[in-house]
């Protein structure tokens, strides 16, 4: 079966048509002109703001013109990950997905249901002559994977309703209402190449990690492929090194990663012992989880230059030291993660320069501020130039929410059942949305995903049938 034909079918079939289009981050021009056209087709009302975030506006169905106006919102952009024995061009290719069982997937690359799965959603119950609700808007944004761009510079009076459903949220049978905040700590490595001495060079690579969200799978005890290599060459006495990359995206833990290295030729046997050994440590810390996890040997040519020994020491040491992972569990609400750091990237971008990416997250704006000045603090430490971004709030609980009163009971109704009331450890565009519009009553939900942010994503057939009439269901209700 192709995938636009699954059952809520005018849903699926938005969401077939949306991985046609492709849509990384702050280059989203492409699918901004598909939404547009697709409103014409639909005689839906759309709007463009400067920022390039899009509005659909439609009016209620009859008998719910007193109703008032709910929001639905998601994003247009969605991360761009791939194996590294992939082709593919995010710029320019649509994404291969099949159907595998009860899920949806995507040949070797991120699938973008994050967060495709959401406009879907939202686009289809607009045009749905079944559906039955008051005014609807839905928001589209721009650039929330690398930045919240587009929640960040959203108009003031550019959406009129005072409800927002956000459609970005990962497991059908749970309601967020809560959210933290995040910050970026980026660190800048400046060293002199020098001549490659002759020595025996090898490329050593981490592979076949996990990886997943830095804020929704921060918990799990992914390993981040970035610390593993480091921990490796830190062992290795009489090592220079000519590169290091590893992990892409900020917001995903790194899966692969590589560097090349040079040895005396006399140490050949002995890095592949260590190695080795080295292997079966990890594999008996994290073996039950990373199941897949690989590291290899390869001889490497002599390359022209290695960075400036004492840089290189310098960067190591910090990385080794760099915080990642779980640094606090909420004390008001069960099992959320409070405080978090990720250590998403490690790039050569040009001669002369080795960038470090990492961002941080906490529900507590002190502990977010708190846990960046410390990454900070490492690096500088180090020598490196280190910038911060500007950040954005998280989004406060309020348990008296008429929005989520509502969410609660209908879940109820429908499903004989009890939603998960909860916040979440991601961070969302909600926050954002209140600076602007302070009395909005927001609630988050969504499809069951898995692996978003990484190659394994999939998003789940059936929950997207039950998270469409419980969409339904609930803007009936508002």
């Amino acid at each position: 079966m192709e995938i636009r034909n699954l059952t809520p079918q005018n849903v699926w079939s938005i969401f077939d048509a949306i991985t046609k289009v492709p849509r990384p981050s702050k280059k989203e021009g492409k699918i901004r002109e598909w939404l547009v056209n697709w409103a014409k087709e639909n005689q839906v009302e759309c709007h463009v703001d400067k920022t390039g975030n899009v509005l659909f506006r439609v009016p209620a169905t009859p008998g719910y013109e007193n109703h008032p106006t709910v929001v639905m919102q998601g994003h247009m952009d969605m991360v761009c990950e791939k194996n590294s024995d992939v082709k593919h061009d995010f710029d320019n290719d649509p994404i291969d997905t099949y159907i595998d069982g009860d899920w949806v997937t995507a040949r070797g690359t991120t699938l973008g249901a994050d967060d495709g799965a959401g406009v879907a959603l939202a686009m289809a119950v607009m045009t749905d002559p079944e559906a039955k609700h008051g005014p609807l808007e839905t928001l589209v944004t721009y650039d929330e994977e690398t930045g919240m761009t587009g929640a960040n510079n959203l108009e003031e009076g550019f959406m009129t309703g005072k409800i927002l459903i956000n459609l970005d949220s990962e497991n059908e049978g749970q309601i967020f209402m809560g959210c933290a905040g995040g910050k970026d700590t980026c660190a800048e490595f400046h060293y002199a190449p020098i001549p490659a001495p002759d020595r025996y060079y090898a490329k050593i690579k981490v592979s076949g990690l996990l990886g997943g969200h830095s804020g929704g799978d921060i918990h799990l005890g992914h390993a981040n492929a970035n610390k593993v290599l480091v921990r490796f060459l830190l062992s290795q006495p009489d090592m220079v090194l000519a590169s290091i990359h590893g992990g892409n995206l900020r917001n995903a833990i790194a899966r692969e990663a590589e560097a090349v290295i040079g040895l005396p030729a006399s140490r050949r046997d002995q890095l592949v012992a260590d190695l080795n050994q080295f292997v079966a440590v990890i594999e008996g810390e994290v073996g039950d989880i990373e199941k897949g996890f690989k590291m290899t040997i390869e001889s490497a040519e002599k390359p022209a230059f290695i960075i400036e020994p004492a840089v290189a020491t310098k960067l190591l040491k910090a990385l080794q030291v760099c915080p990642h992972g779980v640094q606090g569990m909420s004390r008001a609400m069960k099992d959320l993660v409070e405080t978090s750091t990720n250590l998403a990237s490690v790039k050569m971008p040009e001669t002369g320069v080795i960038r470090v990416e990492t961002s941080q997250r906490s529900s507590v704006e002190s502990e977010k501020e708190d846990i960046a000045f410390t990454v900070r603090t490492v690096f500088e430490m180090a020598g490196a130039e280190v910038t911060q971004g500007h950040g954005y709030p998280g989004w406060k609980p309020n348990v008296n929410s008429p929005i989520l009163k509502i969410a609660a009971q209908t879940y109820r109704d429908l499903f004989n059942q009890e939603p998960e009331v909860m916040a979440i450890h991601a961070g969302l565009e909600t926050g954002l949305f209140l600076t602007k519009y302070p009395d909005l009553d927001m609630i988050s939900i969504g499809p069951t995903m898995r692996g978003i942010h990484s190659p394994e994503e999939k998003l789940s057939i059936p929950s997207m049938k039950t998270s469409y009439a419980y969409l339904k269901e609930i803007l009936a209700r508002c």
